[in-house]
């Protein structure tokens, strides 16, 4: 197998120069602030500690999952905005069937974890029929389920809600013992007895499955040639429109999957606290990403390592730990142009070759006519 050197170093440039741009973009907002950023940069590129490297493993572990959901509708061209409501919905039904104990053990996680997928996709299918049946973007029908959801959710938690003696938070039934899915201690690896929670091969088999049917599969071309040029997959025979409603209700499925790392590894309830924004943060980390399955798991891994690290910002450089959030917005910014600089650049160097060719063939296909 023949390696092309030159498409194996345009790929490399494009997050080369997104890192370069961000690093030099951020150093400029610090300098314009007046921070230290000296201080600043060996706060976030210090090493984890072992603690903070099992929470970036739990954290990455729910975020790819939203990533994933975010994905499967960047495929079609579909922007799903909705996963933030998707998957509080979600989470919320199967905490409230997995808190009811209808059946033991790992079979009522099981059946909880399908309760949200079923939830979640059922909730994002609104948007998907609502696009096909009455032209609505399904950015704007998504946004404003979020909102539905939020606040459908709060009113239903009212009535749910179980009253923990002496405590004020409003939950759900806290589940039992056989219904909570055992971490990972990793102690004799890190040094400490922090656990990773125990559905991080549920975000791994999420990746898996993603990468097969997009790849192996004929919805998968069928997915990847709609969202490159509809007009082609109508020619081709696609049905566009099932497509989209298909797409939909498989972003939804995954989206209601976010939580349940959450549900059935830390919380064991669903609650006022639980914890929001997963879904906008896995638009970034698909974006990040560039929605390819080992690309969004690294970009887990970084979102949740910034994430952890920013709480030293205050104590070690003596900024605001808000200043992640100006960094990671930054990232993103700088992939999206960096690659769009390199894809634009590569399109030229291709042009430029196809001429050259041409060019070397003219004088041979002129002495051919001649003769």
């Amino acid at each position: 197998m023949k390696l092309d050197v030159r498409k194996l170093g345009l790929g490399l440039a494009a997050p080369v120069l997104a890192i370069v741009v961000a690093l030099l973009l951020t150093t400029l907002i610090l300098l314009a602030a007046g921070d230290p950023v000296l201080a600043v940069w060996q706060v976030l590129f210090k090493a984890p500690l072992p603690r903070q490297m099992v929470a970036i493993l739990n954290e990455a572990t729910v975020l790819y999952l939203s990533a994933v959901a975010v994905a499967i509708g960047f495929k079609m061209n579909l922007f799903n905005i909705g996963v933030d409501g998707q998957y509080r919905i979600a989470s919320f039904a199967a905490a409230v069937f997995a808190g009811a104990h209808f059946l033991p053990g790992w079979l009522n996680i099981i059946v909880s974890i399908i309760v949200a997928m079923v939830t979640g996709a059922v909730w994002a299918g609104i948007a998907g029929l609502l696009k096909v049946g009455r032209g609505v973007s399904e950015v704007i029908a998504t946004i404003m389920l979020n909102y539905i959801a939020t606040y459908l959710v709060a009113f239903m938690l009212k009535s749910a809600a179980v009253k923990v003696e002496g405590s004020n938070a409003t939950s759900t039934r806290v589940l039992a013992e056989d219904s909570r899915v055992p971490g990972i201690n990793l102690e004799a690896l890190l040094g400490t007895g922090r656990e990773v929670y125990g559905l991080v091969f549920l975000s791994i088999a999420i990746g898996v499955a993603f990468w097969f049917v997009l790849n192996k599969t004929r919805f998968g071309f069928d997915l990847r040639a709609t969202g490159q040029s509809e007009t082609a997959a109508v020619a081709s025979g696609v049905n566009v429109k099932r497509m989209v409603v298909i797409s939909m209700l498989l972003s939804g499925a995954v989206a209601g999957l976010v939580g349940m790392p959450l549900l059935f590894g830390q919380d064991f309830a669903y609650g006022d606290t639980v914890q929001a924004g997963l879904g906008f943060a896995g638009i970034s980390v698909a974006l990040l990403g560039r929605n390819n399955p080992i690309g969004m798991g690294v970009a887990a891994l970084l979102w949740g390592y910034l994430n952890q690290l920013s709480n030293g910002l205050q104590i070690g450089a003596g900024v605001s730990d808000k200043l992640v959030l100006i960094i990671q917005g930054i990232i993103v910014l700088s992939v999206v142009v960096a690659y769009e600089v390199v894809r634009r650049a590569g399109l030229r160097m291709e042009q430029r070759r196809v001429a050259r060719e041409l060019a070397a063939q003219a004088p041979t296909q002129v002495k051919e006519v001649a003769a």
